[in-house]
């Protein structure tokens, strides 16, 4: 019955407050142990209890607290009376924090620029490049990573009870254990697994192609807003040297180096005469220095640079 979830919210709660104060002892774990398996519904209980204390810290044994100094009626059986004020409580709690979950989602994001490293509360961490954005919905059966725009390195702390799952442009990439690297362009969206094991599908979770591609590490997988879909085998170094912010480029065309160092500056790099961005570069060049990057592209090309208010344009 409804009464007899609330209970099992209740004692869920209770155990919760338990573990987290400063009389964790043996005899308490061994006692929760044995609570949790009475029956299968004290596990439930008890994951749904423990998800609202991670969006709201500590609101729970807040609540039960405060059922545990409410007045005792007379001739009501202490034990129950509490629980159900503990239920009530626990009841409010969760609604309250369900509604806080869905309007507080946590955003991580980048300015242009700005590379940020951040921890998440199950302790997976997220490396954030220049001008990303991403939204972290953490559930009881999921842990969904939306990255909105730019790009992002994650390594995942496996959960086999909670999936990691990024979406992204449409797909979705299921992390098996792994350290990856998922790249939102204007035409295409790159998924490069550096460590483990990662399914990547078409759709939302909901909605997803029958076999997953599945990468092993060192490949990327590249799919284009064309449709088209390839695989190679990349420098895992050249493709992280953000991280160090840095950008190498192996024998790329100037218009694809500049429109990547422009990723990181509001000063940004032209060019005068379209047909100079077939030209090829390489090289290693920092990314908070878009100056430094013209001067040393002009100089291996016999090119000039004009410098004027956020733009800096390479001529012949």
């Amino acid at each position: 019955s409804e009464f007899v979830d609330d209970i099992k919210l209740a004692e869920a709660s209770a155990w919760l407050s338990r573990l987290h104060g400063p009389r964790r002892f043996a005899e308490v774990e061994s006692a929760f142990k044995a609570w949790l398996t009475e029956d299968p519904a004290h596990a439930k209980a008890y994951i749904r209890v423990a998800d609202i204390w991670d969006i709201i810290p500590g609101a729970v044994r807040l609540d039960v607290d405060r059922a545990a100094r409410t007045p005792w009626p007379r001739g009501r059986s202490r034990p129950r009376t509490w629980l159900a004020a503990a239920a009530a409580c626990v009841l409010v709690a969760v609604a309250a924090g369900a509604a806080f979950f869905h309007s507080h989602e946590p955003v991580y994001q980048t300015t242009l620029g700005e590379v940020e490293l951040v921890t998440l509360s199950d302790g997976t961490r997220v490396t954030l490049n220049t001008d990303t954005r991403l939204r972290v919905e953490y559930k009881e059966h999921g842990r969904y990573i939306r990255l909105e725009r730019g790009e992002a390195i994650f390594e995942d702390v496996t959960d086999p009870q909670r999936p990691f799952i990024v979406q992204a442009d449409g797909h979705q990439v299921r992390a098996l254990g792994t350290t990856f690297q998922v790249r939102v362009a204007p035409a295409s969206l790159s998924v490069t697994l550096l460590e483990g094991r990662v399914a990547v599908s078409r759709g939302t979770s909901a909605d997803v192609q029958v076999k997953p591609t599945l990468l092993t590490p060192g490949e990327r997988l590249v799919l284009r807003s064309d449709g088209r879909a390839t695989i190679d085998h990349p420098s895992v170094d050249a493709l992280t040297a953000w991280r160090r912010g840095e950008v190498v480029f192996d024998d790329v065309t100037l218009a694809h180096a500049i429109e990547e160092i422009n990723r990181y500056g509001s000063t940004s790099v032209r060019l005068a005469d379209p047909a100079l961005g077939q030209l090829h570069v390489s090289g290693v060049f920092t990314v908070h220095d878009p100056a430094e990057f013209a001067q040393a592209l002009a100089k291996l090309q016999h090119l000039h640079v004009v410098q004027s208010k956020g733009a800096i344009t390479i001529t012949r």
